[in-house]
């Protein structure tokens, strides 16, 4: 784990990566880097200039990210504390927990985010708006 001292309860992820005359090749293993069992995953690319992505908390699925390609912005925040991470390489993993409101944005004109997610698809697992994301923290604290 590259930053497990998150104010947001969001970790960084060195992946293992193997290089040789090949080419590379970048691993994650459940249980060390990734902290769940993937249900779903989705790819998100050819994003317009200025358009963010995301914009929403959950309330039990884990999502994981990774720019495979290019680079975005991603933020996180816990309700108390925000922070912005760069993701601008393959062997890079950032684990996003439940109740972690998040947006990414900056999306290079040749990014790829990968996000692998612990849950099937769900509407009534998102959290739409930021009040209400802070309301539904303070009610299960």
């Amino acid at each position: 784990m590259l930053n497990n001292n998150s104010s947001t309860g969001s970790n960084l992820f060195d992946l293992s990566k193997f290089v040789d005359k090949r080419g590379s090749l970048i691993i994650g293993e459940l249980g060390n880097q990734l902290p769940f069992l993937v249900r779903r995953f989705f790819f998100i690319s050819d994003v317009p200039e200025g358009e963010p992505r995301g914009i929403h908390a959950h309330k039990e699925c884990h999502q994981y990210l990774i720019c495979v390609k290019g680079s975005v912005k991603a933020m996180v925040d816990d309700g108390q504390t925000r922070e912005v991470i760069l993701l601008n390489r393959p062997d890079l993993g950032l684990h996003m927990p439940p109740l972690t409101w998040g947006a990414q944005y900056d999306y290079s004109p040749d990014a790829v985010l990968l996000v692998l997610a612990s849950h099937q698809y769900d509407p009534d697992d998102y959290i739409h708006d930021y009040e209400e994301f802070i309301s539904f923290i303070a009610r299960h604290e």
